[in-house]
């Protein structure tokens, strides 16, 4: 979704990068060779993928609070100049991420790695399935004969991290990176970058185990769907309420009778949600249909407590695994 800085935002930014950041990235380049490295990533999925492979080698920041919609951030002056004193910056580079492109075309980048998360992976573009509501006023309309016909460059799934085979790709080039900053702690990273990996493995092991033996490739989300790469990676076939970066909340009547003739009609079990939304409408497919309403995560942030209890993204995973497979069944 596209961020409209205000003249007073942007000018209230762009003092702070004149008058505050100037000398502190002096000051940090200068601490570089005594200071472990301060990493700073927007969302949750590299935050945690970094976490990972630094251990207690790094310092690493998340800029979205927990329990925050990733859609709807806007950078406070404090997260500007944490990104400006950074060592490496990740970064998804989606339409959510339109403010990074102007935040770092102000900044003196030249002591910065940067890692764009979209980059990284092959990525899809965004797309309407049967019977999502679509927005009319909304960039993620996903209708490639309008885009055609404006001439308008497509518009590309930016959840690239749903899927455990691209969390690889991730974590591998970030560890590369900080192995490439960080040449002291280089070998620390990279066993811990294997270690990871492995578990993303298992996790894509276990996956493709449940839908190969599934008794059906269909899955239902009464809400968003930012999952395109996880449902493409395992062969699942998806209807949701709304695309992946939808601002709506009310689907219509039209979208509602849709989902409860699919899932009436192919006696779907479960009807999925994702995080913080507030599953009214899975709620009411389940009542229409008898179905079961249950949590799928696409991991873009965590809870405050499940921060504090230390949640990770295979922990996430590893709980959308068994409501998958009782989706499946």
């Amino acid at each position: 979704m596209r961020k409209i800085f205000t003249v007073i935002a942007a000018m209230a930014l762009f003092v702070v990068l004149i008058t505050g950041c100037g000398t502190q990235k002096e000051e940090a380049v200068n601490k570089k060779t005594t200071e472990p490295l301060s990493i700073v990533a927007t969302i949750f999925p590299p935050y945690d993928f970094t976490s990972q492979i630094v251990g207690d080698k790094a310092n690493v920041y998340q800029l979205l609070p927990p329990g925050a919609e990733s859609h709807s951030y806007e950078p406070t002056p404090q997260d500007i100049i944490k990104i400006q004193n950074c060592d490496v910056f990740i970064y998804v580079g989606g339409e959510s991420d339109t403010w990074v492109d102007k935040i770092l075309e102000s900044m003196d980048t030249s002591n910065m790695k940067i890692i764009k998360m979209m980059d990284c992976v092959s990525t899809v573009e965004e797309e309407v399935v049967e019977g999502m509501q679509e927005e009319e006023e909304h960039d993620h309309d996903g209708d490639t004969e309008v885009r055609e016909d404006s001439e308008e460059e497509p518009e590309y799934d930016e959840h690239v991290w749903t899927s455990p085979a691209n969390a690889m790709k991730i974590t591998q080039a970030i560890s590369d990176t900080l192995c490439q900053v960080d040449q002291q702690n280089k070998e620390y990273y990279q066993q811990n970058t294997k270690d990871y990996i492995a578990q993303l493995e298992n996790l894509d092991k276990e996956f493709k185990q449940i839908v190969d033996q599934a008794s059906r490739k269909v899955i239902v989300f009464g809400d968003r769907f930012p999952l395109r790469y996880f449902a493409d990676e395992y062969g699942l076939e998806y209807y949701a309420a709304f695309p992946g970066c939808s601002t709506e909340t009310e689907p219509s009547v039209n979208t509602i009778k849709y989902l409860v003739d699919k899932v009436k009609a192919e006696k779907i079990p479960v009807v999925f949600y994702i995080e913080f939304s507030n599953h009214k409408t899975a709620d009411s497919i389940c009542e229409a249909t008898g179905a079961k309403a249950l949590l799928f995560q696409s991991c873009h942030n965590v809870s405050q407590e499940d921060l504090k209890a230390g949640k990770t993204y295979v922990d996430l995973m590893t709980e959308n695994a068994a409501n998958l497979k009782e989706a499946l069944q």
